[in-house]
């Protein structure tokens, strides 16, 4: 099969994606010490592909503002060693949203965008609104808008109006689609709806029976789906689990304050399939084969042993069927011959005709469980370091002293300035210890040892 037939086979197939997307208010709370059964870290299920981090109300956010925020490098710290890298992360005051992804995606996931919308004191202040990361995965649009909406019952209209004002938010980039015009569009977080009208008794005991099926129909967000148009475009799971708002800390006991807020379905997520909003527009028929990408909601729970805020995270675990629309990475590259830090060492690559290459594109080498694209271990121009070009491929150089001595598991990504993002992967390949460096090293400290006082008395004592 030549490449041409090859990469029209890879386009035609469909590729199964899994999506975890999860949603918490954590107020000010640090990490908790177990995330397992929270990113389902232990499922027997296909490992996941794409994981979503969202959190709220992360309120001592002057210290974060230059820094990675503990959440971030929690999460980090959890997942890279799973060989995940945090793709992207936006954060506006007491929002934060964090995507990482398997490395194998990353050649096939360009055009990373963030934007956020402020609308707490009339779009002066960031206590309230959303964050938004936007990306083309295999050639597909996708759209992730975590919201923090208005809180209080009275208060249903204020969220709507804020919502369609985050919708309304475009990306300052030319040729990126509005969030509406996105192929799947996901809305979560802290959207605060209540349950209207039943008194707390009643919704208690609903709950303490496990009926919540009676509480749908009064939920804020069911009842503006009946009556506003652009809701009815979103789809959710069923509430299948106990209301998220408001438990005591450190229980799976409701309000006990004097306040007693009466329980509610603050947490949620849902999506939008832009293809399926436009069949409901035509009277044609619709056949699956037009559908190049499809959503199926596996589970959406809530998890009750997280104890650390007065709300309980919820998750939802999706199946993402889709054509590529990409089949082939922009650039391929690989390290030529053994590697160790006694010599200098090359780097082959070669990129599809028509790459948008720049003199800032660089790649760089890195420990095949780093954290995101700029954990490298050291890098290298790909115009500057440049030491052979022909029509197939380039070659460039790293220097021996930039080499990690003690060797390891590395991998090479290729990172392009203009696309802003890791467009090229290498396969794990293995550096080789400097024995010599090594051995000098153990004699130097061997030698540092000898010298201490105490150690050269005892060694004139034999």
């Amino acid at each position: 099969m030549d490449s041409e037939q090859h990469s029209s086979a890879q386009r035609d197939a469909v590729r199964e994606l899994r999506l975890h997307l999860v949603t918490w208010n954590v107020g000010t709370a640090s990490p908790p010490p177990d995330v397992t059964s929270l990113l389902q870290l232990d499922s027997p299920s296909p490992a996941i592909d794409i994981l979503q981090e969202v959190n709220s109300r992360i309120t001592n956010f002057l210290s974060d503002l230059v820094f990675d925020d503990p959440w971030s490098i929690f999460f980090m710290t959890v997942l890279s060693p799973l060989g995940y890298i945090k793709l992207s992360s936006i954060r506006m005051q007491g929002l934060l949203l964090l995507i990482f992804v398997k490395h194998d995606h990353l050649p096939f996931i360009r055009d990373v965008r963030t934007n956020y919308t402020r609308t707490g004191l009339y779009g002066y202040w960031g206590n309230k609104g959303g964050v938004t990361v936007r990306m083309s995965l295999y050639g597909h649009t996708i759209c992730f808008i975590n919201c923090h909406l208005p809180a209080h019952m009275e208060n249903t209209e204020q969220r709507l109006d804020d919502f369609e004002k985050i919708l309304e938010m475009q990306f300052e980039e030319e040729n990126v689609p509005s969030t509406l015009d996105h192929d799947v569009l996901f809305w979560f977080g802290d959207l605060n709806f209540r349950i209207a009208d039943y008194g707390i008794h009643f919704v208690r005991e609903s709950i303490n029976n496990k009926r919540y099926n009676l509480l749908w129909e009064k939920d804020q967000l069911n009842m503006a789906k009946k009556k506003e148009a652009f809701l009815q475009e979103f789809i959710e799971g069923p509430l299948q689990f106990k209301p998220t708002y408001k438990f005591d800390l450190h229980s799976d006991v409701y309000d006990t304050s004097e306040k007693k807020r009466k329980p509610a379905w603050t947490d949620r997520i849902l999506w939008r399939v832009k293809s399926l909003c436009q069949h409901a527009s035509k009277e044609d028929d619709f056949s699956e084969e037009e559908q190049t990408i499809s959503v199926t909601l596996n589970n959406y729970i809530s998890h009750m042993s997280y104890g650390i805020s007065d709300h309980k995270p919820v998750t939802g675990t999706f199946g993402i069927e889709l054509k590529p629309l990409l089949s082939d990475p922009l650039v391929t590259l690989s390290p030529e011959g053994e590697w160790s830090s006694e010599r200098d060492v090359f780097i082959s690559y070669s990129a599809v005709p028509g790459f948008p290459s720049s003199a800032w594109d660089w790649i760089g080498l890195f420990k095949v469980t780093f954290r995101h694209a700029n954990d490298y271990v050291t890098y290298a121009w790909v115009e500057d370091d440049e030491i052979s070009s022909n029509e197939d491929s380039k070659q460039v150089y790293m220097s021996a002293a930039e080499i990690p001595d003690m060797g390891g598991k590395f991998l090479l990504c290729y990172y392009s300035n203009n696309l802003q993002s890791i467009v090229g992967i290498s396969q794990p390949f293995q550096i080789q210890p400097n024995r010599t460096s090594i051995g000098k090293d153990l004699a130097q400290e061997e030698n540092a040892w000898m010298q201490k006082p105490d150690n050269l008395e005892s060694h004139n004592e034999f």
